[in-house]
């Protein structure tokens, strides 16, 4: 169950955050637990989860070691500061900051290298929905961000299907639209790296996920938990979600 803040709170706003989430979760220890703040908050979140079972992911994470890349944070900065998990290739990074499938796949061998856990993220947008391409769609991204990994780096990542035009719209797929994608992706999954493989990798749906949907969602055989973006930024909403 993973909260996406987004450019969402301040470090003290994060304290906060946690102080009030913390008791909700405590008990929960039936699924991975993981907030991925802003790059500013990390230190305030990682300090705010210690002795909890809540991971801290990164939005983000750039595919080389250090250099001269004004603005980017690397692998090592981020396992440095105590951080597991980092969402790549998000459908606000592929829309607004160039992020393509071949640097979806840079950016995931390079947190693999360094330690850490990626949610890789795929979708289609509504036009390509509704043009019924949706499938060619998760192809194309699963080809070219994701089955180029080895089978042994493949173990190691979470995928979540994102439809584009479900994100911060109030328009949910249906558990039915979302688990045919789900299925649609574990399929291309075993295609590539076997039954044992598919039958392993966590799909994750996101795309305005909210406490009255998701027991419906997770429901779906072949939904494996939420990538949720609104509802995580408050503790009541995704406590009520991570104990669905």
């Amino acid at each position: 169950m993973a909260g996406n803040w987004k450019m969402y709170k301040t470090a003290s706003e994060t304290t906060e955050f946690f102080e009030k989430f913390r008791p909700l979760v405590e008990k929960s220890d039936h699924a991975d637990i993981v907030i991925c703040p802003p790059f500013t908050n990390l230190a305030a979140a990682v300090a705010a989860a210690k002795g909890s079972r809540i991971e801290i992911g990164a939005q983000n994470v750039f595919w080389a070691k250090e250099g001269a890349y004004t603005g980017e944070v690397s692998g090592p900065m981020l396992t440095a500061l105590g951080i597991q998990w980092v969402i790549i290739g998000h459908s606000e990074r592929r829309q607004y900051f160039g992020e393509t499938d071949e640097t979806v796949l840079k950016r995931t061998q390079a947190a693999l290298e360094y330690g850490l856990k990626p949610i890789v993220c795929v979708g289609e947008h509504l036009q390509e929905r509704e043009a019924g391409k949706t499938e060619a769609v998760l192809e194309a991204q699963f080809a070219g961000g994701i089955a180029k990994l080895s089978a042994e780096q493949f173990a190691k990542i979470v995928i979540a299907y994102e439809p584009v035009w479900a994100i911060g719209t109030g328009r949910t797929a249906t558990p039915e639209i979302a688990e045919e994608a789900h299925r649609f992706l574990r399929s291309r999954a075993e295609a590539v790296y076997g039954k044992a493989a598919a039958d392993a990798v966590r799909i994750l749906y996101g795309g305005s996920v909210k406490p009255d949907n998701v027991k419906n969602l997770m429901a779906q055989p072949d939904i494996d938990g939420v990538l949720v973006g609104g509802a995580s930024l408050d503790p009541a909403s995704f406590g009520k979600i991570v104990n669905f």
